[in-house]
This record gives structure tokens, C-alpha cells and sequence, in this order.
């Protein structure tokens, strides 16, 4: 298990976590949300070893993880950390890159650990490229499955998936967060994006002004955000006197009701279009099957997620 007791760091002056504290089992996917230069990154990096804390303790089970104090390398072997630089060479191949670490004590055996790994990330064709020719996102696939060779208890990944093309993602995700789940690796998500969160995290943490804001179940999360910064996460969204949060996907066009707007622009979305309107003079967002006249009066009701 991994456990963040009570840690605080800090940029000379600047103060970038503080009083953070929660616990990961060992298995268990967390997905750490909030704005950019919030700290998330900086987080991870502790978790790994690359910084000092002023303040707390982190360990995974019994070891402590301590910073450049105490060890010349950061990093300790049952952790492996991917970032958006990657760390992979480029004048070797593919195959040679994620095997790199692995035994040669039995050559099919880690021929065939290479395979299972680049089938994976989705690369078996590439296997005998030289990772300098490939795209950003290819080397992002390979610094993931290199992070994989040895199956670490604990990964970190920040950004997994920033460099990769939208079409390869949805599958992506399906497989990392599968193969983690099967292989039972602690798993600590940074990321902006709440397709990485949904369907995959058992837990989501949210820091805001160096502090956790939120932390629990991405479904508890997104049923009842507490704040603004949550509800911006999971989509377009409404904050309505007497209501509070309300998606635009929650806001429905009906015949009567007391809740009537003023069509200002319509957006189209692909399945549906995202209505700017006016409500007592303010702006808000619904969604609808169709575009509607600019100018148009529109009775709305809430339905309940």
C-alpha cells in the first residue's frame, strides 16, 4: 500500500502541496486532477524520489521513499515512472528499448515478455524500429511499456496520453488500465482529461490552491461536484440558484415550465448540439437533438443524474 502521510513541499518560497494526505492499495488506480501548475506533477515526483519533502512521510509498504538526501538515484525498483519526456533511446529499436532491463537468461522467454508488452500498447508492428522514427505518441507507447517490462508494484504516469491521436486512446486506455488491473500494479494517474478518470480510476483526487479539495469515487465526483473546478472536469456545466451544479446534459427542452431561456448560439457536437443561452440574464448551457431559431424562448426542466 502506498501511503502519503501529511506531506507539504515547497519551491523555495513558493509553497506547492500542503497537508496532503491518502492511501492507494496495492492494485488500485488513482487519478489525480487539477488545473495546470497545481502541483500534480510535482506530487508524482515526490512519490518517485526526486525531491525532499519539507513536511510528512511517504512509504509503500514498509519502505520509506526518500528523496535526494539520502539517494544518489532516484527511484526505487518497485516503482516506475512514465513522463511526458519520455526516457526512451532512440538509436535502438523498439523491441530493444522495452526488453532493455529484462534478463537474457532466457532469450525466448524475454522475446516473448517483449511481444506481450508491445501488444499492449498497441506496437507489435514496430517492433524493430528505431524509436528515433517514431511520433511523439509512439514514444509515449514505448516509454509505457517500457515502464511495464520488470511489473512494478507502483506505476506513475503523467499525461499518458497527451501525445497519442484521439483514434488510438479509447483502446489504449482499455488495455494499460486492463493489464494493470490483471497484474494488480498500484496505479497513480496526472492527468486533464476525464476520459482517463471515468471507467478506469477507483478513486479521484482533486488539489486546488495546494490542498486536496476532493477526494472519493469519480462517479460520487461527478454526481455531486462541490465545487467548480470538479463540475469543469467532467463537462459544460450550470451553477443555478437553488440547484447548484446542473450539466448541460442534465438540462432537457420541454413544452411548459417555469424555467424558460433565451436562444443566443447553437454548437455542434456530432451526436448532439450545445445550446448558449440566456436564463434571467445570465448565461447557460443545454444540450439538444436539433438547432434552434436564434432568439427562441425555451422551457427547460432538470432531470436528475
Amino acid at each position: 500500500m502506498l501511503s502519503v502521510e501529511n506531506i507539504s513541499f515547497q519551491y523555495d518560497k513558493d509553497v506547492i502541496l500542503k497537508s496532503i494526505d491518502f492511501k492507494v492499495l496495492p492494485g488500485e488506480h488513482l487519478s489525480i486532477i487539477g488545473e495546470s501548475g497545481s502541483g500534480k506533477s510535482t506530487l508524482l515526483q515526490l512519490i518517485y524520489g526526486e525531491f525532499d519533502l519539507n513536511e510528512g512521510q511517504i512509504f509503500w509498504k514498509e519502505t520509506e521513499i526518500l528523496g535526494p538526501e539520502h539517494n544518489l538515484v532516484a527511484g526505487y525498483e518497485f516503482t516506475k515512472s512514465v513522463t511526458q519526456e519520455f526516457n526512451i533511446m532512440p538509436f535502438i529499436t523498439v523491441a530493444e528499448n522495452v526488453g532493455k532491463y529484462l534478463s537474457n537468461t532466457s532469450p525466448s522467454l524475454k522475446k516473448q515478455r517483449i511481444a506481450e508488452l508491445l501488444e499492449v500498447v498497441e506496437l507489435t508492428g514496430f517492433s524493430n524500429t528505431k524509436a528515433q522514427y517514431l511520433s511523439g505518441g509512439q514514444k509515449q507507447r514505448v516509454a509505457i511499456a517500457k515502464s511495464l517490462a520488470k511489473e512494478p508494484e507502483l506505476l506513475l504516469l503523467d499525461e499518458p496520453f497527451s501525445h497519442i491521436d484521439n483514434f488510438k486512446k479509447q483502446s489504449l486506455r482499455r488495455k494499460i488500465f486492463r493489464y494493470l488491473k490483471e497484474k494488480n500494479i498500484a496505479c497513480l494517474v496526472a492527468t486533464h482529461n476525464h476520459e482517463d478518470v471515468l471507467g478506469y480510476a477507483d478513486k479521484m483526487l482533486v488539489i486546488n490552491n495546494a490542498q486536496i479539495e476532493a477526494y472519493g469515487t469519480p462517479k460520487d465526483l461527478y454526481n455531486k461536484p462541490k465545487t467548480n473546478l470538479i463540475a469543469s472536469f467532467f463537462g459544460e456545466f450550470n451553477e443555478l440558484p437553488n440547484y447548484g451544479f446542473v450539466y448541460a446534459h442534465q438540462l432537457k427542452v420541454v413544452v411548459n415550465s417555469e424555467m424558460k431561456a433565451v436562444v443566443e448560439q447553437n454548437y455542434y457536437k456530432g451526436n448532439n448540439y450545445l445550446i448558449q443561452a440566456k436564463l434571467d440574464g445570465n448565461p447557460l448551457f443545454f444540450e439538444h437533438g436539433d438547432v434552434l431559431e436564434i432568439g427562441e424562448s425555451v422551457c427547460l426542466k432538470i432531470e436528475e443524474l
